[in-house]
């Protein structure tokens, strides 16, 4: 027999040999994972301002960044986006904060807040003068909450003014500023208090001895126990709901100059997403807001004083708040006036107006308290638990919302 005889069907133990050892490669190959073809998507472009469309969530399992989508996702308490400085130009980023909201750039912490309010901040003072062209990773972080991604924004072109001035190489420190109310929208606030003296002068022209029984001072401050003239006459007139208005005009311009308004509620966010730079609409927002507030009052004077069987005081009651809202009022555009003229010279106006506002609301409260008390005695345990119901729990309220939600 011959050598090639014992090679299986003809072959060369070589050849086959070398055919095993290809096949246990291919095989050994499709077991190992296909990492060449797993997708790793690439972070977005950086933009040069802020998108309010391009924030970004972490995803835990993969490790990387993925569009938030407001509808699909759930809230989080850290959001991130690529921004891009240019060279020798501010990056003011302007926001809403609640207390314990931090701000990163690139892993870093930036800023956290200590109290709530609107505040601005130069991330661009933050990064060298080499890296202002590259991307960089913004990322905002609340620990007890969720931040308000709506009230991000830029304003390009406007550097951040200091609190103060330090000497030294301090003097280029990153600092976070409190935002006082824009200078542009000044002019609008100016028309509408233009419009409020109109409507003021059309009222007194055609409602002139109406108007004269709500501009009895002497009766507001008079201790006779007799039934007073405004008092005495029905709550809802055309006079009074005109005067409604117009009061509801006047403060919610004042709270649009202060800034002080009701978007740090998640509810308020998601009900009415009015920007801030809409003047025009805010100011109306806040109106249909007062104006609801007011009208409801009554509502809720009645129901109580149904639960706490005081239905022969809700009349007097809430003609009391009426004349006494209306009549403190009618100083809110003097205020309003002060404001305008002597913010950019001094300060200190803003916690004058802001003074004024907690004047109105606490004195309504201790007329009405008095009012009552000539009628009945607080010693009334239900005369003062309604009390408490009607006028002191909403005013805490109300100064939460619109008083001390501006930092001193």
């Amino acid at each position: 027999m011959s050598a090639s005889a014992v090679f299986v069907g003809g072959r060369h133990p070589s050849r086959c040999l070398l055919g095993l050892l290809a096949w246990l490669l291919l095989a050994g190959l499709g077991q190992l994972p296909a990492k060449a073809a797993e997708y790793h998507p690439l972070p977005p472009a950086a933009a040069t301002g802020l998108a309010a469309d391009g924030w970004l969530l972490h995803d835990a399992i993969g490790n990387r960044l993925i569009l938030y989508l407001p509808g699909y996702h759930a809230p989080a308490h850290a959001y991130y986006q690529w921004v891009r400085f240019q060279p020798r130009q501010p990056f003011v980023l302007s926001f809403l904060a609640a207390p314990g909201l931090s701000i990163f750039l690139d892993n870093q912490l930036q800023y956290t807040a200590t109290r709530a309010g609107r505040f601005s901040l130069d991330l661009a003072a933050a990064v060298p003068a080499a890296r202002l062209g590259h991307p960089h990773l913004l990322a905002v972080w609340q620990a007890d909450g969720y931040p308000a991604l709506s009230s991000f924004g830029t304003e390009a072109n406007t550097p951040a003014a200091p609190v103060a001035t330090p000497a030294g190489p301090a003097a280029a420190a990153f600092r976070a500023q409190l935002r006082l109310p824009p200078g542009q929208g000044t002019n609008v606030l100016l028309l509408f208090l233009l419009l409020l003296g109109l409507l003021y002068g059309v009222v007194r022209s055609t409602y002139p001895a109406g108007l004269a029984r709500i501009l009895q001072v002497n009766e507001l401050f008079g201790s006779s126990a007799d039934p007073q003239s405004f008092l005495t006459r029905p709550a809802f007139t055309w006079l009074n709901l005109g005067l409604v208005g117009l009061f509801s005009l006047s403060l919610a311009l004042l709270l649009t100059a202060l800034h002080t308004d009701f978007s740090s509620l998640p509810l308020f966010q998601r009900v009415f997403d009015v920007p801030e730079s809409a003047i025009v609409a805010r100011v109306l927002v806040y109106t249909g807001l007062i104006i609801t507030f007011v009208i409801g009052k009554y509502i809720l004077v009645e129901l109580l004083s149904y639960i706490f069987d005081l239905r022969l005081l809700v009349n007097l009651h809430y003609r009391e708040f009426l004349r006494t809202t209306l009549l403190l009022g009618l100083l809110l555009p003097i205020v309003l006036l002060l404001y305008l003229g002597l913010n950019a010279r001094w300060p200190g106006v803003v916690g004058l107006a802001n003074g004024c506002v907690l004047l109105l609301l606490t004195a309504t409260v201790l007329r009405v308290a008095r009012t009552l008390h000539q009628r009945a005695s607080l010693l009334n345990l239900h005369l003062f638990a309604y009390l408490c119901a009607t006028e002191v729990l909403p005013l805490a309220v109300l100064l939460k919302l619109i008083v001390f939600t501006y930092p001193a």
